[in-house]
């Protein structure tokens, strides 16, 4: 008995000791955590000093995704024996000269994808089909009033690189005002602006004079890069040649770059709908006009793996 005792008394001395140790190694860690905050606010605030100095900005990041499948005598399938695979990849990238006096900001964006199903017995669908297929490069110059808004230009070109290049493609160029009230965010306000379309053929495209609003964010937090782009160009001739393009890409650096990414893009422009109901491959309504088309919202978005430069 006083054996069991004796042990009893020297382990709740052990835990006392243990619990006494722990609570000082914590009072001993909570200074040292109040200098790593204050530290890490003091380097913000220099890093913020130096995105606000004159001189180029650059950087890119994009994502990378895919997957690959196949099936071999798979019965519940209506094609039990075949291989499938999608692929997709995204780059987003900017130059931007801030200057006190004037900004060039520059930036280009593409996201291309391909898919593939190959059915045994099947011909002719060996290949890799392009399903995304987006481009667009943009100019921005603006020469400053003040420390927020610019007298400015812009020069916006969008189209597909993988199939039907400039067929269509959209140039926007136009005059107005821009506002920059944070280093990270630009919105421009071009009230002359003209938009033009080109087509080959006789379709149903047309070039018009409008306004052009574009908004877009560039932002990092951490480990984590946001880039949000809102294009909307508002016709004066008529809403049916209006448009709109929204692309938000996402992506989360785990080791030296490489991460996770994603990217939504969506749009409206009706003239795509329309020229899509009149030339499809399927019941195609070659005789269809603007008041007969569904301008549906259009979408796409790539979950995948992301790097960064």
């Amino acid at each position: 008995m006083k054996k069991l005792s004796i042990l009893f008394l020297l382990v709740l001395t052990a835990v006392s000791i243990n619990g006494q140790t722990a609570e000082e190694l914590k009072k001993a860690q909570a200074p040292k955590k109040a200098q790593i905050a204050k530290l890490q606010g003091e380097v913000k605030a220099l890093q913020a000093k130096i995105d606000a100095l004159p001189g180029w900005r650059k950087g890119a990041f994009g994502t990378i995704g895919g997957s690959f499948s196949g099936f071999n005598n798979w019965y519940s399938k209506s094609a039990p024996t075949a291989t499938a695979g999608n692929i997709g990849v995204t780059v987003n990238g900017f130059a931007n000269l801030i200057k006190e006096d004037f900004f060039w900001r520059n930036s280009a964006a593409v996201n291309l994808g391909w898919v593939k199903l190959d059915e045994e017995g099947v011909s002719g669908d060996e290949d890799f089909e392009a399903t995304t297929d987006v481009f667009t490069i943009s100019s921005l110059y603006g020469k400053r009033l003040n420390e927020k808004w610019a007298l400015s230009g812009l020069a916006e070109y969008r189209t597909t690189i993988i199939d039907n290049f400039n067929d269509p493609g959209y140039l926007d160029l136009g005059i107005g005002a821009t506002w920059t009230p944070t280093n990270n965010l630009v919105v421009v306000i071009h009230p002359g602006n003209y938009n033009f379309v080109f087509s080959s053929g006789d379709t149903v495209f047309e070039s018009s004079l409008g306004a052009k609003v574009v908004a877009d964010y560039t932002q990092k937090y951490g480990k984590l890069s946001v880039k949000s782009n809102l294009s909307m160009f508002q016709s004066y001739d008529t809403s049916d040649l209006s448009n709109w393009t929204f692309t938000n890409s996402f992506g989360y650096t785990i080791w030296k770059g490489i991460g996770v990414g994603f990217e939504l893009g969506l749009r409206k422009n009706k003239q795509e709908a329309l020229n899509d109901l009149q030339t499809r491959e399927s019941n195609p309504n070659p005789t269809a006009g603007f008041d007969d088309v569904d301008n549906k919202l259009q979408s796409y978005y790539l979950l995948g793996l992301s790097y960064a430069f």
